[in-house]
């Protein structure tokens, strides 16, 4: 099947389409929007794409910011300012910044690869759709590198101009804390809200810096600040999932992972609060669901060192070995529910492992197609997450 590159919101991208998913890669970053979802009648655009994707940007704006849209994959996660060794890393990493080459491209599937620089090895993307689902594969091999690597999902959800609108959850996790280092100084004109390094049990009762606590799990809020969180994954868990509820909507979007090679969920709240360029208050309203193994933000230093998380026992970078390709899988969904439905509370696999069940906490359920298959879970026994 041949496909060419078009221009996408400023970026050459290449276009992949099935059923009831219409979705575009760009060539620089393999960042995977804007993506289209029908259910039923209606278009559903989920992801958010940068305000700035078509304007003038300085040439020192790294790739990554300027194509920010939808989902990318980042190798190393992070910020990446304190170089490891001799390895200095971009923001977000080699693959959230240069350009990748399309290896294939056939019904349903496109395949991408990146050789990085900065250490050697190679990256292969599967991007992946089914005719009957609204649901996207993504499946990312990492072969020929040594040493320790911090990777994640980038997934950036643009919500509706109404604040609580939609309804965070997430499968149970061990821990979670606040960014441990304040996420934004008002002297370099950005704001953040929650305690820094402040630890939590549940979304609901998070510490902020006014002694107040904040509802993480009712999102967009706290206009003008920029705050992240990050979550202890459970390993225990054969699966673990994010979900956002839109009720009013009739929809909602959900995440799947592997704990145990995805170690932890990031939260990046992005609601208007840096001031500078090319942010300039306006990238308002934009939810990171980051599934990552990674010390929050900071980058490959910070995660390959000693550091707290890792010292409780839950790995922040993986020993890549060269003779062992590693295998990362995601898989995204939307899915239509009732406007009763309030918020996922459980996620329930079928006995076959070609669909599951999303509960609400008030009871509704709706069922949705999903190959589980495509997590690479292998033999463990598939029961319902909570």
């Amino acid at each position: 099947m041949k496909t060419t590159l078009k221009i996408k919101y400023g970026q050459p991208s290449w276009r992949l389409a099935a059923g009831a998913v219409e979705l575009f890669v760009t060539q620089t970053g393999a960042h995977v929007g804007p993506m289209t979802f029908r259910l039923g009648d209606r278009k559903i655009q989920p992801f958010s794409v940068a305000p700035w994707a078509e304007e003038d940007t300085p040439k020192s704006l790294p790739p990554m910011l300027k194509a920010l849209r939808g989902d990318f994959f980042c190798l190393p996660f992070g910020g990446n300012e304190t170089p490891l060794g001799g390895e200095r890393h971009p923001p977000h990493g080699d693959t959230a910044n240069r350009c990748w080459t399309l290896e294939a491209a056939q019904p349903g599937q496109l395949h991408l690869s990146l050789r990085t620089k900065a250490r050697k090895g190679r990256v292969d993307k599967f991007v992946s759709l089914q005719p009957d689902q609204t649901a996207v594969y993504q499946r990312h091999v990492i072969s020929g590198m040594s040493g320790p690597m911090g990777f994640g999902h980038h997934a950036m959800l643009k919500f509706p101009d109404r604040p609580g609108c939609g309804r965070i959850s997430t499968s149970r996790f061990l821990r979670g804390q606040v960014a441990p280092i304040p996420f934004e100084k008002p002297e370099a004109r950005g704001y953040s809200s929650l305690r820094p390094g402040a630890r939590f049990q549940s979304l609901r009762e998070v510490p902020m810096q006014t002694g107040e606590l904040a509802d993480l799990s009712r999102y967009p809020a706290r206009r003008g600040y920029e705050d992240l969180v990050l979550l202890e994954s459970d390993p225990r868990l054969p699966f673990a999932w994010t979900a956002v509820t839109f009720s009013e909507e009739g929809y909602v979007w959900f995440a799947l992972k592997n704990p145990r090679i995805l170690r932890q969920t990031i939260l990046w709240l992005s609601n208007g609060g840096r001031h500078y360029a090319p942010w300039n208050g306006r990238h308002v309203g934009v939810l990171g669901l980051e599934e990552v193994t990674s010390y929050f933000h900071y980058g490959l230093a910070e995660s390959a060192a000693k550091n707290p998380i890792a010292a409780s026992g839950q790995p922040t970078c993986q020993p890549m070995n060269p003779a062992e390709p590693l295998e990362i899988n995601y898989v995204m969904a939307l899915a239509a529910v009732p406007r009763k439905f309030d918020e996922v509370k459980t996620v329930t696999p079928a006995a076959d492992g070609k669909s599951v069940k999303l509960t609400a906490g008030n009871g509704v359920s709706v069922n949705v197609s999903l190959d589980l298959a495509a997590l690479g879970l292998g033999m463990l026994k598939l029961t319902p997450v909570s």
